[in-house]
């Protein structure tokens, strides 16, 4: 009986070391990043060290991908990405309830709710501050 308890608290202590070399450490800081990645992901670099690993992970995986976008996609992604650093905490969390109250949405309501974001879309921007709607409305930012 002790003898087992020994081999398996060697086995334990074997393979926790083992275990702790192969885990990750977590993302990287901004230094580490490749100079590919830091100029992609520029616009974040202040809040870089701040975010959880999640979001790091999220935006790393953005940069990876960014030279297989057309220059369109490049310019939309850097320009969200800049006005997504320049909220505030609190905008950016009401941000992520909004997307998560979307994401609940039956289809149907989401497609309605896309089609109406398109007729908004398609007005001229002067009719646009005077409708109170939309993201850029005064409830917006």
């Amino acid at each position: 009986m002790a003898v087992a308890r020994i081999a398996l608290l060697i086995a334990f202590v074997l393979l926790a070391g083992s275990a702790h070399a192969i885990t990750p450490l977590g993302s990287p800081q901004w230094q580490e990043l490749s100079p590919v990645q830091r100029d992609v992901l520029a616009p974040l670099a202040r809040e870089w060290d701040r975010m959880g690993d999640a979001h790091r992970q999220k935006w790393i995986g953005i940069a990876d991908g960014f030279d297989r976008l057309t220059a369109e996609e490049q310019s939309r992604i850097r320009e969200r990405m800049k006005a997504w650093a320049d909220l505030s905490p609190e905008e950016r969390e009401r941000a992520r309830d909004q997307y998560r109250a979307l994401r609940n949405m039956p289809p149907e309501q989401r497609e309605r709710l896309r089609e109406q974001w398109q007729q908004y879309r398609s007005l001229p921007p002067a009719e646009r501050g005077s409708k109170n709607a939309g993201p850029a409305g005064p409830e917006g930012r």
